[in-house]
């Protein structure tokens, strides 16, 4: 799968040669000499794409990088690349979220091989975010009764209970949830539980 890798190290040969070696792997490569220069140029694309990030850099440092990405929402995957790994960094980093940490010289196979699991991980981040926007705009054309049906459905309310509850008649709510079931574009009770859980309408362990 071809995608886009940014490279930020100071280093000016080590750019060179990395962009080399990946472009001829069939990579779009970005070469940065510094963290503030990545995040002047923040990638918005919908392109797989992932960052190869040497840790001690002049400025913001690697995993400084690391915090400010994550404060600014980024899904892009860190590749960590250093000349000198103490543990307590790669610790750091790993926890932070960093899809891999190589030691320099790198290897080509080993250098591919994470590149390909980052840019895997941030295509899946990327569709499951889509996938999630297209429920919340499903959610959206629910009636402000439909969506009272639709939370109290997924919280396990038979039919009976929820007339109750909204003072009205079975039958109503039984139009309300076919309605529900439509719009929602799914064809099970489970299908609709598991909807709400990924938009944060229930707790996974409540049931």
């Amino acid at each position: 799968m071809p995608g886009l890798v940014h490279v930020v190290d100071d280093d000016a040969s080590f750019r060179t040669a990395i962009e080399r070696r990946l472009r001829l792997a069939g990579y779009d490569v970005v070469v940065h000499s510094s963290a503030a220069e990545l995040l002047d140029h923040l990638p918005r694309g919908e392109t797989p794409a992932c960052v190869l990030l040497d840790v001690k850099i002049p400025g913001l440092s690697g995993p400084d990088l690391q915090s400010r990405l994550n404060e600014l929402g980024s899904t892009l995957p860190i590749i960590f690349v250093t000349g000198y790994a103490d543990t307590a960094t790669t610790v750091r980093t790993i926890k932070a979220g960093a899809e891999d940490f190589l030691t320099k010289p790198v290897s080509s196979e080993q250098l591919i091989d994470a590149i390909e699991r980052a840019l895997a991980r941030h295509n899946a981040a990327q569709s499951q975010r889509i996938k999630l926007g297209m429920f919340r705009a499903l959610l959206a054309s629910l009636t402000p009764r439909e969506r009272q049906v639709f939370d109290l459905i997924v919280r396990g309310k038979i039919n009976k209970q929820i007339a109750h509850e909204l003072g009205t008649t079975e039958r109503t709510i039984k139009a309300h949830r076919h309605q529900v079931m439509e719009k929602m574009r799914v064809s099970s009770f489970a299908e609709l539980v598991s909807l709400a859980e990924r938009l944060g309408m229930l707790d996974p362990n409540s049931h």
